[in-house]
């Protein structure tokens, strides 16, 4: 199976944050931004496969900065990884600020999606080809999680 680069399956989405997205405070839900990250990475998933995908697991979900009502949230997602029928998806997320055009970093993760055929089950899909130094780091960082998750997976057993 021929593989595709990372570029076909990057993804940047912009939220703004509305009052419904906030709690008291006026700081983003987590279950908003994790939503949001979700629908992003589902569709990096969608793009590089080209076949429906569902979330297998969400991993190391990072809570750097709050983000507030009003302000852009910048969702950027691609996949580092692709297994035989799953594949990882890296999510970076920053707040905007719409007066300044300032950006925070703000929340980091890793979803792992896998591929279903015609018949609903786990299906094969194209190995990516990481192209750039950076893809190259994130491929093999990718590697090493998916390795530490099924050694996991196994002991749980």
């Amino acid at each position: 199976m021929k593989g595709k680069p990372v570029r076909e399956s990057i993804v940047e989405m912009i939220q703004i944050v509305r009052p419904d997205d906030a709690n008291p405070l006026g700081i983003a839900f987590g279950g908003a931004v994790v939503a949001w990250i979700d629908s992003a990475a589902a569709v990096a998933a969608m793009r590089h496969a080209r076949m429906p995908v569902v979330t297998a697991s969400i991993d190391s979900l990072s809570f750097l900065h709050p983000i507030q009502i009003g302000e852009f949230v910048v969702i950027k997602a691609a996949v580092h990884y692709v297994g035989t029928t799953s594949m990882e998806v890296g999510v970076s997320i920053e707040s905007e600020n719409p007066m300044t055009g300032e950006r925070k970093k703000t929340t980091s993760g890793y979803l792992t999606f896998v591929a279903l055929g015609s018949d609903g089950r786990p299906t094969a899909i194209p190995p990516v080809i990481p192209e750039t130094a950076e893809e190259k780091m994130q491929y093999e960082e990718a590697k090493k999680h998916r390795e530490y998750k099924l050694k996991l997976r196994e002991e749980l057993r």
